[in-house]
């Protein structure tokens, strides 16, 4: 018999990974990180002429910052032990939006943390990812936590409405973001939007009971 299933993301629901690269930047990088809308995009700085980097330098900010700092990212308060309790009555796989040869690097790095999951990677809109997932495990219930609006409308989009099976929790556990971003519950997206794991993991664990007894 199946089991229920948890597909979650890696940064800001169970890492930080903004605050560590802000510091990385700021430290090395001659960049300034400041977000002060919902545009990331926008949200890195030149210290020295205050203009805004190119996406292409973002794009190459990000990737050095994958390439070589991950060591610098630490947990988000309970994301492992909520896991770690989510476990003992689902499976969990972790998606995360980073490119394939990196996908190895994360496995040891959650598992330096005392995570040990499967990983999947992605670029790009996660429901066509989330959509083979679930084709492969065909679990009894299926729960998607993230930390961005638009992988949560890329899975009602892919999966559809109540027939897909699935629920989904908007999770961002990085202050620097949560009141910055699209929040995925306001537009219908998502069921739920909670940002600290001691209130999400009940709410989780609900769902998992509510759909298994």
């Amino acid at each position: 018999m199946s089991r229920p299933l948890i597909i979650s993301d890696c940064d800001e629901v169970l890492l930080y990974m903004v605050s560590p690269f802000r510091d990385w930047l700021s430290e090395t990088q001659g960049v300034e990180f400041r977000m002060e809308g919902n545009d990331f995009a926008t949200a890195l700085r030149w210290q020295e002429s205050g203009e805004i980097l190119a996406p292409e330098e973002i794009w190459k900010k990000l990737g050095g910052f994958f390439d070589t700092e991950m060591h610098r990212q630490t947990p988000i308060p309970g994301a492992i032990e909520g896991i770690a309790a989510l476990r003992e009555h689902a499976d969990v796989v972790i998606l995360t939006n980073l490119v394939d040869k990196r996908q190895e690097m994360r496995k040891a790095q959650l598992l330096e943390h005392g995570l040990d999951a499967r990983v999947f990677t992605n670029q790009g809109p996660k429901g066509p990812a989330l959509q083979a997932i679930l084709e492969e495990y065909a679990p009894s219930k299926a729960i998607f936590i993230d930390d961005l609006a638009q992988h949560h409308r890329s899975a009602r989009e892919t999966l559809g409405g109540a027939g897909a099976n699935i629920t989904t929790l908007h999770l961002c556990g990085e202050p620097l973001l949560a009141p910055h971003i699209d929040c995925a519950h306001s537009s219908g997206h998502a069921d739920a939007r909670i940002d600290s794991w001691d209130e999400a993991l009940p709410w989780l664990m609900g769902e998992i009971e509510r759909e298994t007894v």
